[in-house]
């Protein structure tokens, strides 16, 4: 498929003590490299799409082994722009059974924090893109960061791309009224909104009723709503919301939810054994955004990202290690996790 995706975000070191282990019982950390738009570019690339992804990375060796992973991946890194002093880092501990997981975030000062409108041509970056992706966590990192996705968004939409965001609120990031004040701004540009059980309530104030979250138990029927209001207030084309049941930080049930043109579609649910739960949301976007563009109906874009999600639930790292093949063997039905020989 010769579709072309750009992505603009952070990518951070992720260091993680081995295992389950405790901060405070750690000597030693693994690291790799992940983030928002960084893990849908990847997902992207491993399903045969040309992606493309754009931030900002100092020139040293660290900056230049965050490079060499997109890389890796097949991912178009030639538009990365070079310079500040250091790459974000985020420290993981991974949750089990009834203890949650937690980050702790040190990228201050990053390089992609302190950059400018001036450090991108978007008009040259777009040049022969069919889609651009952000996720509410790039604006957060400051006005000038969220200045530079509406110029993006501005040049996008002139480019005729179809433009999707997840509105991914980070309460260690800014806080609600920012929040929302900036992302409706930018949500004026965007055509497909991807949203977690949370984040329209987090952002925008819009939440169904009956909902139990810590519980676990969700209003299903009342995200209608929400997909709704959202449309009614941005005028996006699709929204779609993934639908968490939290029953432990091992165990989780899945599903999804697509709104478009006045008519909901809900996926169909699994329930997860969780190795590692970060960059699940990131997976469900890629999917969504591979889906629409192989020409997919929404029900089929959702059920590809709801599968493509759940498979990256039993993925170490960030990343979503899975191709287009493996996704749509266990969207038509085989979950068995039997051996393939």
């Amino acid at each position: 498929m010769s579709k072309r995706v750009v992505t603009f975000g952070e990518i951070m070191l992720r260091l993680a003590p081995e295992g389950y282990y405790r901060f405070v019982q750690a000597s030693s950390f693994g690291a790799i490299y992940g983030g928002g738009e960084a893990n849908v570019a990847i997902s992207l690339a491993n399903y045969g799409l040309d992606s493309r992804y754009v931030t900002k990375l100092p020139a040293h060796e660290i900056g230049q082994a965050a490079v060499n992973t997109l890389r890796g991946f097949g991912v178009d890194t030639s538009m990365i722009v070079r310079g500040g002093d250091r790459v974000g880092i985020y420290f993981l501990e991974k949750g089990a059974s009834q203890r949650p997981s937690k980050v702790i975030y040190d990228r201050a000062g990053s390089s992609i924090a302190s950059a400018t409108r001036k450090d991108f041509d978007w008009d040259h970056i777009f040049e022969g893109a069919d889609w651009f992706h952000f996720t509410g966590i790039t604006p957060a990192l400051g006005p000038e960061i969220a200045a530079v996705c509406e110029e993006a968004c501005k040049a996008a939409k002139d480019k005729g791309l179809i433009i999707s965001c997840d509105l991914n609120y980070r309460k260690k990031l800014w806080g609600r009224e920012e929040a929302g004040r900036t992302m409706a701004a930018l949500c004026a540009y965007v055509d497909v909104c991807i949203a977690n059980e949370e984040d329209a309530k987090d952002v925008f104030g819009i939440e169904p009723e009956g909902n139990d979250i810590t519980g676990g138990k969700l209003n299903r029927e009342g995200y209608e709503t929400v997909a709704a209001r959202l449309t009614e207030r941005f005028g996006f084309r699709t929204v779609a919301i993934t639908l968490r049941g939290s029953i432990s930080a091992s165990e989780n049930n899945w599903a999804a939810m697509i709104y478009e043109n006045g008519t909901s579609y809900f996926s169909k649910e699994y329930n997860i054994k969780i190795v590692d739960r970060v960059g699940g949301g990131d997976s469900f976007g890629a999917g969504l955004i591979y889906g629409c563009l192989a020409g997919k109906t929404g029900r089929d874009a959702l059920e590809f990202a709801v599968a493509a999600s759940c498979l990256k639930h039993s993925i170490e790292g960030d990343y979503n290690l899975v191709s287009a093949a493996e996704v749509e063997a266990l969207a038509g039905g085989d979950a068995s996790g039997r051996v393939q020989r």
